[in-house]
């Protein structure tokens, strides 16, 4: 079948381009052709709270990438859809994560021929920072599809207020280009890091809905000072780094909190994982997060707050903890996991666990939605 994937991927950087660029590994790897269509513009300049929205990377040589799509450019989406006609897919898959673009890829699906496919793999179909008219933006893109499917449950139930086609869910998978787990030494000799310390890892963008906040106030508590615990927050913040700053001033924890204000590349992914004796996902509110999946990847158990579809994937106790929001119980469960070394069991759990979320497994689920849809 000829599939092509629209959304990100090379040049830009990130997970959602990551995650694009596996799942057209795979359909490859079926025998299916292949290809993404991605952005000449994806966000404005003025509307991009990072400092960059491209890779530092090299361009993938065993993919098809063409960067088509201007996502405020009306007169691109018709040209854009038209080029796609031509191309004549059976399929074609459109990534969907934010109101933003649902003018863009919204018009073009319906600018499609009939006889193409349409399917939205969706991150989310409520935006984690809600906005006024931001349904309506939803409801514009998802009234073309002819199906969906979505990388956990909470989505699913969330896509039932605005369609009944055909809709399904598949867990996020593991990414293929991530490497393989490191020595923990050598992994935080890399990073400067103490060889024998304990160290916990909050990684990604940083934005309010993730709950950094959440896990610096119960760095702060008696339990978790004692056992001299630090945490390393890697990524870009795409809030105002002050808030943060205060909070751990207030709480007296600056020479436990190691803060990379960067954007991570795919590349240093493997080190702070194999660093990392636990990662924590403190979300206020969440969708999915392919974060877990990263700490999957490299047998790193995981502290996640119960919400959204986080605890969908951690299992409470067995490759890690599922908590609810409170700074106190976080504390918690962090001590528990350091006082009691759960860290060998747990990561035997998420070895065994792990065969599941592959992308083959994905591109499968896709293919049996397509022939539900037919």
């Amino acid at each position: 079948m000829k599939i092509i994937i629209i959304g990100p991927a090379y040049p830009y950087r990130g997970g959602i381009a990551d995650t694009n660029e596996s799942l057209c590994r795979a359909l490859t790897a079926r025998g299916d052709e292949a290809s993404i269509i991605t952005f000449q513009l994806q966000y404005p300049e003025s509307l991009f709270p990072g400092k960059t929205q491209y890779s530092t990377g090299k361009k993938p040589d065993d993919l098809s990438i063409t960067r088509m799509i201007n996502s405020i450019n009306p007169f691109n989406w018709i040209v854009t859809a038209r080029k796609i006609n031509k191309m004549a897919p059976d399929i074609v898959v459109f990534r969907y994560w934010v109101p933003f673009l649902s003018p863009a890829l919204g018009t073009i699906a319906r600018l499609l021929k009939k006889n193409i496919v349409k399917i939205a793999l969706c991150d989310n179909v409520i935006p984690h920072e809600h906005f006024a008219g931001s349904n309506l933006l939803t409801s514009y893109f998802i009234n073309k599809f002819d199906g969906f499917i979505t990388l956990s449950k909470a989505v699913l139930n969330e896509l039932e207020q605005f369609t009944e086609k055909p809709r399904i869910y598949f867990p996020h998978p593991i990414n293929d280009n991530l490497g393989e787990k490191l020595d923990k030494i050598r992994a935080r000799e890399f990073l400067n890091l103490d060889a024998g310390g304990k160290y916990i890892l909050f990684f990604g963008l940083v934005r309010k809905y993730k709950g950094l906040d959440l896990l610096l106030k119960a760095m702060g508590e008696d339990a978790i000072k004692k056992l001299n615990v630090k945490l390393i927050v890697a990524g870009e913040f795409y809030d105002s780094p002050g808030y943060y700053y205060d909070i751990i001033d207030e709480y007296g924890i600056g020479g436990n909190v190691i803060i990379r204000n960067e954007f991570i590349p795919a590349s240093e992914i493997k080190y702070y994982f194999s660093a990392a004796d636990l990662v924590t996902q403190t979300y206020h509110t969440a969708s999915q997060s392919g974060v877990t999946q990263i700490a999957y990847n490299f047998d790193c158990p995981i502290l996640v707050t119960d919400v959204g579809g986080l605890s969908e994937t951690v299992l409470h106790n067995k490759t890690g903890y599922v908590v609810s929001k409170e700074p106190r119980e976080i504390a918690k469960y962090i001590v528990d996991f350091f006082e009691n070394k759960r860290g060998v069991l747990f990561s035997e759990n998420i070895k065994a666990e792990k065969s599941k979320y592959s992308w083959s497994a994905f591109a499968g689920a896709l293919m049996e939605l397509y022939k539900k849809i037919v």
